[in-house]
Protein backbone atom coordinates (compact mmCIF):
# COMPACT_ATOMS: atom_id res chain seq x y z
CA UNK A 1 0.00 0.00 0.00
CA UNK A 2 1.14 3.52 -0.86
CA UNK A 3 -0.66 6.55 0.59
CA UNK A 4 -0.70 9.86 -1.27
CA UNK A 5 -1.88 13.37 -0.42
CA UNK A 6 -2.86 15.32 -3.53
CA UNK A 7 -3.60 19.07 -3.23
CA UNK A 8 -6.87 20.32 -4.74
CA UNK A 9 -7.04 23.25 -7.17
CA UNK A 10 -10.11 24.58 -5.35
CA UNK A 11 -11.65 23.63 -2.03
CA UNK A 12 -14.19 20.93 -2.82
CA UNK A 13 -16.39 18.87 -0.51
CA UNK A 14 -14.60 20.64 2.35
CA UNK A 15 -11.25 19.28 1.17
CA UNK A 16 -8.08 21.08 0.18
CA UNK A 17 -6.02 17.86 0.02
CA UNK A 18 -7.30 14.50 -1.21
CA UNK A 19 -5.74 11.49 0.49
CA UNK A 20 -5.87 8.07 -1.13
CA UNK A 21 -4.36 4.64 -0.60
CA UNK A 22 -3.05 2.82 -3.67
CA UNK A 23 -3.04 -0.97 -3.37
CA UNK A 24 -1.13 -3.29 -5.65
CA UNK A 25 -2.56 -6.69 -6.57
CA UNK A 26 -1.99 -9.45 -9.10
CA UNK A 27 -3.56 -7.44 -11.93
CA UNK A 28 -2.16 -4.02 -11.10
CA UNK A 29 -2.88 -1.05 -8.89
CA UNK A 30 -6.23 -0.10 -7.40
CA UNK A 31 -7.43 2.83 -5.33
CA UNK A 32 -9.00 2.71 -1.87
CA UNK A 33 -9.97 6.21 -0.79
CA UNK A 34 -13.00 6.36 1.53
CA UNK A 35 -13.44 9.85 2.92
CA UNK A 36 -11.90 10.28 6.34
CA UNK A 37 -15.21 10.58 8.19
CA UNK A 38 -16.33 7.13 6.99
CA UNK A 39 -16.06 4.32 9.51
CA UNK A 40 -14.93 0.73 8.85
CA UNK A 41 -18.36 -0.62 7.88
CA UNK A 42 -18.91 2.01 5.19
CA UNK A 43 -15.29 1.93 4.02
CA UNK A 44 -15.56 -1.84 3.48
CA UNK A 45 -17.56 -1.34 0.27
CA UNK A 46 -14.79 0.89 -1.05
CA UNK A 47 -12.28 -1.89 -0.32
CA UNK A 48 -14.38 -4.44 -2.23
CA UNK A 49 -14.12 -2.14 -5.24
CA UNK A 50 -10.33 -2.02 -4.91
CA UNK A 51 -10.10 -5.80 -4.53
CA UNK A 52 -12.18 -6.28 -7.69
CA UNK A 53 -9.78 -4.00 -9.58
CA UNK A 54 -6.69 -5.76 -8.19
CA UNK A 55 -8.15 -9.08 -9.32
CA UNK A 56 -8.75 -7.73 -12.83
CA UNK A 57 -12.46 -8.56 -12.55
CA UNK A 58 -14.00 -5.88 -14.75
CA UNK A 59 -16.60 -6.66 -17.43
CA UNK A 60 -15.91 -6.15 -21.11
CA UNK A 61 -16.68 -2.62 -22.38
CA UNK A 62 -19.40 -1.92 -24.93
CA UNK A 63 -18.00 1.53 -25.83
CA UNK A 64 -14.52 3.05 -26.10
CA UNK A 65 -15.37 6.61 -24.96
CA UNK A 66 -17.38 7.92 -22.03
CA UNK A 67 -18.90 11.43 -22.31
CA UNK A 68 -18.27 13.49 -19.15
CA UNK A 69 -19.19 16.76 -17.49
CA UNK A 70 -16.91 19.42 -16.06
CA UNK A 71 -17.48 19.84 -12.32
CA UNK A 72 -17.81 23.38 -10.95
CA UNK A 73 -17.27 23.78 -7.19
CA UNK A 74 -19.07 26.46 -5.16
CA UNK A 75 -16.79 29.22 -6.44
CA UNK A 76 -17.45 32.79 -7.56
CA UNK A 77 -18.87 33.42 -11.05
CA UNK A 78 -15.54 34.41 -12.59
CA UNK A 79 -13.89 31.18 -11.42
CA UNK A 80 -16.90 29.15 -12.52
CA UNK A 81 -16.69 30.62 -16.03
CA UNK A 82 -12.96 29.90 -16.23
CA UNK A 83 -13.38 26.30 -15.00
CA UNK A 84 -15.96 25.56 -17.67
CA UNK A 85 -13.90 27.14 -20.44
CA UNK A 86 -10.84 25.13 -19.39
CA UNK A 87 -12.82 21.91 -18.87
CA UNK A 88 -13.40 21.05 -22.50
CA UNK A 89 -16.90 19.63 -21.92
CA UNK A 90 -20.36 20.58 -23.18
CA UNK A 91 -22.03 19.52 -19.92
CA UNK A 92 -21.33 21.19 -16.57
CA UNK A 93 -22.32 20.06 -13.08
CA UNK A 94 -22.53 23.00 -10.70
CA UNK A 95 -22.39 22.69 -6.91
CA UNK A 96 -25.16 24.63 -5.14
CA UNK A 97 -26.62 24.89 -1.62
CA UNK A 98 -23.15 25.31 -0.10
CA UNK A 99 -23.19 26.15 3.61
CA UNK A 100 -22.73 29.89 4.11
CA UNK A 101 -23.83 30.79 0.58
CA UNK A 102 -27.17 32.11 -0.68
CA UNK A 103 -29.44 31.29 -3.58
CA UNK A 104 -28.19 34.51 -5.18
CA UNK A 105 -24.66 33.05 -5.12
CA UNK A 106 -25.92 29.88 -6.78
CA UNK A 107 -27.81 31.81 -9.45
CA UNK A 108 -24.79 33.93 -10.31
CA UNK A 109 -22.62 30.80 -10.60
CA UNK A 110 -25.11 28.98 -12.82
CA UNK A 111 -25.53 32.02 -15.07
CA UNK A 112 -21.74 32.23 -15.47
CA UNK A 113 -21.60 28.54 -16.35
CA UNK A 114 -24.38 28.93 -18.92
CA UNK A 115 -22.56 31.87 -20.48
CA UNK A 116 -19.30 29.90 -20.63
CA UNK A 117 -20.99 26.98 -22.39
CA UNK A 118 -22.68 29.30 -24.89
CA UNK A 119 -19.32 30.65 -26.08
CA UNK A 120 -19.13 27.50 -28.21
CA UNK A 121 -22.72 27.82 -29.35
CA UNK A 122 -26.06 26.43 -28.17
CA UNK A 123 -26.52 22.89 -26.94
CA UNK A 124 -24.57 22.88 -23.67
CA UNK A 125 -26.18 21.20 -20.65
CA UNK A 126 -26.23 22.47 -17.06
CA UNK A 127 -27.00 20.23 -14.11
CA UNK A 128 -26.79 21.19 -10.43
CA UNK A 129 -25.94 19.20 -7.30
CA UNK A 130 -27.26 20.27 -3.90
CA UNK A 131 -25.85 17.30 -1.93
CA UNK A 132 -29.06 17.15 0.11
CA UNK A 133 -28.65 20.74 1.28
CA UNK A 134 -32.27 21.93 0.96
CA UNK A 135 -35.56 21.19 2.65
CA UNK A 136 -38.58 20.55 0.42
CA UNK A 137 -39.90 24.11 0.25
CA UNK A 138 -36.46 25.62 -0.31
CA UNK A 139 -35.76 23.05 -3.02
CA UNK A 140 -38.96 23.82 -4.92
CA UNK A 141 -38.22 27.56 -4.98
CA UNK A 142 -34.50 27.15 -5.73
CA UNK A 143 -35.00 24.65 -8.55
CA UNK A 144 -37.43 26.94 -10.36
CA UNK A 145 -35.02 29.88 -10.09
CA UNK A 146 -31.98 27.85 -11.13
CA UNK A 147 -33.88 26.36 -14.05
CA UNK A 148 -34.52 29.87 -15.36
CA UNK A 149 -30.90 30.93 -14.76
CA UNK A 150 -29.59 27.92 -16.68
CA UNK A 151 -31.98 28.34 -19.57
CA UNK A 152 -33.29 24.88 -18.64
CA UNK A 153 -31.59 22.47 -16.25
CA UNK A 154 -30.76 18.95 -17.39
CA UNK A 155 -31.48 17.70 -13.85
CA UNK A 156 -31.04 18.46 -10.15
CA UNK A 157 -28.97 16.00 -8.13
CA UNK A 158 -29.99 15.14 -4.56
CA UNK A 159 -31.91 18.33 -3.69
CA UNK A 160 -32.91 16.99 -0.25
CA UNK A 161 -31.30 14.56 2.17
CA UNK A 162 -34.07 11.98 2.65
CA UNK A 163 -35.52 9.83 -0.10
CA UNK A 164 -39.04 10.64 1.15
CA UNK A 165 -38.39 14.36 0.65
CA UNK A 166 -36.81 13.61 -2.71
CA UNK A 167 -40.11 12.06 -3.78
CA UNK A 168 -42.04 15.09 -2.50
CA UNK A 169 -39.83 17.49 -4.48
CA UNK A 170 -40.09 15.39 -7.63
CA UNK A 171 -43.88 15.63 -7.54
CA UNK A 172 -43.72 19.44 -7.35
CA UNK A 173 -41.11 20.40 -9.95
CA UNK A 174 -40.71 20.01 -13.71
CA UNK A 175 -36.93 19.49 -13.67
CA UNK A 176 -35.79 15.83 -13.52
CA UNK A 177 -34.42 14.65 -10.17
CA UNK A 178 -31.27 12.54 -9.75
CA UNK A 179 -30.55 10.47 -6.64
CA UNK A 180 -26.99 10.09 -5.35
CA UNK A 181 -26.72 9.84 -1.55
CA UNK A 182 -30.20 8.27 -1.45
CA UNK A 183 -28.64 5.32 -3.27
CA UNK A 184 -25.01 5.08 -2.20
CA UNK A 185 -25.51 5.84 1.51
CA UNK A 186 -28.87 4.13 1.95
CA UNK A 187 -29.57 0.80 3.64
CA UNK A 188 -31.99 0.11 0.78
CA UNK A 189 -30.89 1.75 -2.49
CA UNK A 190 -34.05 0.52 -4.20
CA UNK A 191 -36.34 2.66 -2.04
CA UNK A 192 -35.70 5.39 -4.62
CA UNK A 193 -37.48 3.19 -7.16
CA UNK A 194 -40.29 2.16 -4.81
CA UNK A 195 -41.14 5.77 -3.89
CA UNK A 196 -40.67 7.02 -7.48
CA UNK A 197 -38.30 9.57 -5.97
CA UNK A 198 -35.95 10.08 -8.92
CA UNK A 199 -35.68 10.11 -12.70
CA UNK A 200 -31.94 9.31 -12.76
CA UNK A 201 -29.67 7.14 -10.63
CA UNK A 202 -26.17 8.44 -9.86
CA UNK A 203 -23.81 5.52 -9.17
CA UNK A 204 -20.35 5.84 -7.63
CA UNK A 205 -18.29 2.74 -8.04
CA UNK A 206 -16.17 2.81 -4.88
CA UNK A 207 -18.94 3.55 -2.35
CA UNK A 208 -21.19 0.91 -3.92
CA UNK A 209 -18.63 -1.88 -3.84
CA UNK A 210 -17.28 -2.15 -7.36
CA UNK A 211 -18.14 -2.30 -11.03
CA UNK A 212 -20.14 -5.52 -10.95
CA UNK A 213 -22.09 -4.47 -7.86
CA UNK A 214 -23.03 -1.23 -9.63
CA UNK A 215 -24.10 -3.09 -12.77
CA UNK A 216 -26.48 -5.15 -10.64
CA UNK A 217 -27.92 -2.00 -9.04
CA UNK A 218 -28.29 -0.37 -12.46
CA UNK A 219 -30.22 -3.37 -13.75
CA UNK A 220 -32.51 -3.64 -10.72
CA UNK A 221 -33.20 0.04 -10.12
CA UNK A 222 -34.62 0.55 -13.60
CA UNK A 223 -33.50 4.17 -14.07
CA UNK A 224 -31.09 5.86 -16.49
CA UNK A 225 -27.63 5.89 -14.89
CA UNK A 226 -25.00 8.59 -14.52
CA UNK A 227 -21.66 7.29 -13.26
CA UNK A 228 -19.92 9.79 -11.02
CA UNK A 229 -16.62 9.94 -9.15
CA UNK A 230 -15.73 10.02 -5.49
CA UNK A 231 -12.92 12.49 -6.17
CA UNK A 232 -10.33 9.87 -7.02
CA UNK A 233 -6.98 9.85 -8.78
CA UNK A 234 -6.91 8.38 -12.28
CA UNK A 235 -6.48 4.91 -10.78
CA UNK A 236 -9.83 5.17 -9.02
CA UNK A 237 -11.47 6.98 -11.94
CA UNK A 238 -10.56 4.02 -14.17
CA UNK A 239 -13.00 1.87 -12.21
CA UNK A 240 -15.77 4.40 -12.82
CA UNK A 241 -14.87 4.47 -16.51
CA UNK A 242 -15.04 0.66 -16.58
CA UNK A 243 -18.56 0.82 -15.16
CA UNK A 244 -19.70 3.51 -17.60
CA UNK A 245 -18.14 1.58 -20.48
CA UNK A 246 -20.01 -1.61 -19.53
CA UNK A 247 -23.52 -0.17 -19.09
CA UNK A 248 -25.89 -1.21 -21.88
CA UNK A 249 -27.10 2.40 -22.25
CA UNK A 250 -25.46 5.67 -21.26
CA UNK A 251 -27.87 8.53 -22.06
CA UNK A 252 -26.16 11.23 -19.98
CA UNK A 253 -22.62 12.53 -19.59
CA UNK A 254 -20.88 11.10 -16.54
CA UNK A 255 -19.27 12.92 -13.62
CA UNK A 256 -15.86 11.32 -14.09
CA UNK A 257 -13.69 14.29 -15.14
CA UNK A 258 -12.78 15.21 -11.57
CA UNK A 259 -9.05 14.63 -12.01
CA UNK A 260 -9.30 18.21 -13.28
CA UNK A 261 -9.87 19.25 -9.65
CA UNK A 262 -6.47 17.86 -8.56
CA UNK A 263 -3.13 19.63 -8.96
CA UNK A 264 -1.31 16.37 -9.70
CA UNK A 265 -1.94 12.68 -10.30
CA UNK A 266 -0.36 9.30 -9.56
CA UNK A 267 -0.06 8.37 -13.25
CA UNK A 268 1.93 9.79 -16.11
CA UNK A 269 -1.10 9.80 -18.43
CA UNK A 270 -4.07 11.11 -16.39
CA UNK A 271 -7.65 10.36 -17.33
CA UNK A 272 -8.60 13.81 -18.58
CA UNK A 273 -11.35 14.61 -21.11
CA UNK A 274 -10.64 15.04 -24.79
CA UNK A 275 -13.51 16.61 -26.74
CA UNK A 276 -15.79 16.08 -23.74
CA UNK A 277 -15.08 12.38 -23.23
CA UNK A 278 -12.72 10.05 -21.40
CA UNK A 279 -11.07 7.16 -23.24
CA UNK A 280 -11.83 3.70 -21.90
CA UNK A 281 -8.44 2.56 -20.61
CA UNK A 282 -6.62 1.67 -17.42
CA UNK A 283 -3.64 3.96 -16.76
CA UNK A 284 -0.51 2.75 -15.00
CA UNK A 285 0.87 4.10 -11.75
CA UNK A 286 3.97 6.26 -12.04
CA UNK A 287 6.12 5.29 -9.05
CA UNK A 288 7.93 8.62 -9.21
CA UNK A 289 4.58 10.36 -8.72
CA UNK A 290 3.81 8.13 -5.75
CA UNK A 291 7.08 9.27 -4.20
CA UNK A 292 6.41 12.92 -5.01
CA UNK A 293 2.89 12.84 -3.56
CA UNK A 294 3.64 10.56 -0.60
CA UNK A 295 1.64 11.35 2.53
CA UNK A 296 3.37 12.10 5.84
CA UNK A 297 4.34 9.07 7.97
CA UNK A 298 1.58 9.71 10.52
CA UNK A 299 -1.01 9.70 7.73
CA UNK A 300 0.38 6.42 6.38
CA UNK A 301 -0.01 4.96 9.88
CA UNK A 302 -3.58 6.23 10.05
CA UNK A 303 -4.49 4.62 6.72
CA UNK A 304 -2.79 1.38 7.74
CA UNK A 305 -4.93 1.33 10.87
CA UNK A 306 -8.06 2.06 8.80
CA UNK A 307 -7.30 -0.82 6.47
CA UNK A 308 -6.81 -3.19 9.39
CA UNK A 309 -10.12 -2.07 10.92
CA UNK A 310 -11.98 -2.60 7.64
CA UNK A 311 -10.50 -6.06 7.18
CA UNK A 312 -11.54 -6.92 10.73
CA UNK A 313 -15.11 -5.93 9.87
CA UNK A 314 -14.95 -8.22 6.85
CA UNK A 315 -13.75 -11.15 8.96
CA UNK A 316 -16.60 -10.60 11.42
CA UNK A 317 -19.28 -10.75 8.71
CA UNK A 318 -21.31 -13.99 8.57
CA UNK A 319 -20.32 -16.20 5.69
Amino acid sequence: MRVVAVPMRTRFRGLQVREAALLRGPHGWAEWSPFLEYGPAEAAAWLRCAEEAMDGDWPAPVRDRVPVNVTVPAVDPEQAHAIVRAGGCRTAKVKVAETGQSLADDLARVEAVRDALEVDGPGGQVRVDANGGWDVETAVVAIAALDRAAGGLEYVEQPTASVEDLARVRRRVEVPIAADESIRRAEDPYRVRELEAADIAVLKVQPLGGVRACLEIAERIGLPVVVSSALETSIGIAAGVALAAALPELPHACGLATVQLLTADVVADPLLPVDGALPVRRPSVDVAQLDLLAAAPDRVEAWTARLAAVRAVGQDRPR
